[in-house]
């Protein structure tokens, strides 16, 4: 019997040591860690120090460009949009921290409450103004000061958990601001080469046209003096026409490139300030690979695959904490009186209850496995993202680095056909003054030569560009 009367007193308890057990049975999920070597050295370079240490102000030596880089890190639309999704990470971090945080409300309340005779209270407080001749209000008010706490004890680190990976998320979307910088910065810089390549590309269209013009003089004389024919004469005033209009091609070509820089700028249509004039002079840095593991150190965009993979971890942490009972302590304290002169008539009017809750997961648990599951999912989402990310860093790298090498030997190829094309225009043009050359060679000699110049400055334009994708790629542009 007493055994019974003891089973019977603690049913609660039998009660919660079943939910305890029903919740230590979580499903056990594929567990994968990220791999996070990388080869040892850069196929193609054997350096130990990186060129992403530098600042983009001491990697970049033209004022003009320097000038542009900082305007736009003060005015690019992009990059101030990306600054409110740091605050906006940032306001949720400050909401995780509360949540594990006791909460507290402040209140008043007023009532009036008139209840019939025949009902319990009716009848009760009917027979005490009969009996005791306590005389009550009818309608009865109700008016009540006080303050009410809860708290959910955060036995099972859920909440912290939670806020932890908000904390992660924040740093994250800091570091994919730092990658939007290194990606705008390369930008402008590219953008700004190539204006000045189309400048140059402008002089040297002009210059040649110039010299088309002399030579068509020269081809009508001949004409005159019956040497040629009319069809020479046409062929080298077609000539002169197409690259006349090839001038407008090239300066709609400079307005639109001028406006993408000033668009990344964030400014409104407007000359660009360069200096193209010392552009085929220019000597592309030499470029500090470094070791493949600084990658993991310089890259915004692998910090952030990693700071992601980290809150995606914790996530799975506080989805598997739900299994577990929760705690939750509640309290409240205040004033209550049917009169409102008698509120401050304390200790009579002080009230105050206080209460624990022990809540452990019975009959919805599909809905917390399937949080549990998709957390545990989108944590193998974000290791795969993290390698994927590294793995990229790296192959940019080295296609960048063998693109700079590759680009060196081209651009002494191309310049040693440009002297040799530019010296044939003056023998092709004697040439023909004796009639020992005909009137297409001096146009096709002509024609190789402007096309070699312009291949000359599109690869000196790549250069330049193969040195900002390297700097970019190495992690550098952000600091």
């Amino acid at each position: 019997m007493g055994t019974r009367s003891r089973s019977i007193r603690h049913p609660l308890t039998a009660g919660l040591l079943a939910a305890v057990s029903l919740a230590s049975c979580v499903p056990a999920l594929k567990v994968r860690e990220a791999r996070k070597n990388t080869p040892a050295t850069y196929a193609v370079s054997t350096d130990t120090t990186s060129a992403a240490a530098l600042k983009w102000q001491a990697f970049f030596a033209d004022q003009h460009l320097r000038s542009l880089i900082d305007t736009a890190l003060a005015n690019n639309q992009e990059l101030n949009i990306m600054l409110q999704e740091i605050a906006i990470a940032q306001a949720e971090v400050r909401a995780r921290k509360g949540e594990y945080l006791p909460f507290v409300d402040l209140g008043a309340a007023a009532e009036v409450e008139k209840v019939g005779e025949f009902t319990r209270n009716g009848a009760v407080e009917h027979n005490l103004d009969i009996k005791e001749e306590t005389h009550f209000p009818d309608p009865l008010p109700d008016f009540m000061v006080g303050a009410h706490a809860s708290w959910e004890l955060d036995v099972w680190k859920k909440l912290r958990n939670a806020k932890k990976a908000a904390a992660l998320r924040y740093l994250g979307t800091v570091e994919g601001r730092n990658f939007m910088v290194t990606q705008l910065v390369s930008e402008i810089a590219n953008s700004y080469y190539e204006l000045m390549a189309l400048d140059n590309q402008l002089e040297i269209l002009r210059s040649n046209i110039a010299i088309q013009q002399d030579a068509l003089e020269i081809v009508r004389l001949e004409k005159q003096a019956a040497k040629v024919t009319e069809l020479a004469v046409r062929r080298f005033e077609a000539e002169v026409l197409k690259n006349r209009s090839n001038l407008f091609d090239i300066q709609q070509r400079i307005i639109e490139t001028e406006n993408r820089l000033n668009f990344l700028v964030g400014r409104y249509p407007q000359p660009v300030l360069r200096s193209s004039a010392a552009f085929p002079s220019l000597l592309p840095d030499s470029i500090y690979a470094g070791v493949p593991s600084q990658l993991l150190l310089y890259r915004p965009d692998i910090r952030q695959a990693e700071l992601e993979l980290a809150a995606a971890r914790l996530d799975v942490k506080a989805a598997r904490a739900n299994f577990y009972p929760s705690v939750r302590l509640t309290a409240g304290v205040g004033l209550n009186a049917f009169d409102a002169s008698l509120l401050t008539e304390a200790p009579a009017s002080l009230v105050y209850n206080v209460a624990g809750d022990l809540v452990a997961p019975l009959i919805n648990r599909n809905a917390i496995k399937a949080v549990y599951i998709g957390a545990n999912a989108r944590q193998l989402q974000a290791v795969y993202d993290y390698e994927r990310t590294v793995l990229n860093a790296y192959v940019e790298v080295v296609n960048q680095l063998s693109n700079i090498d590759n680009l060196r030997s081209s651009y002494d190829l191309r310049k040693q056909q440009v002297d040799a094309l530019s010296s044939s225009i003056t023998i092709s043009s004697n040439l023909f003054r004796s009639a020992r050359a005909d009137y297409m060679e001096v146009l096709l000699t002509q024609r190789d030569a402007l096309e070699s110049k312009f291949e000359l400055v599109e690869t000196q334009k790549q250069r330049m560009n193969a040195m900002v994708n390297v700097y970019q790629a190495l992690g550098g542009g952000w600091r």
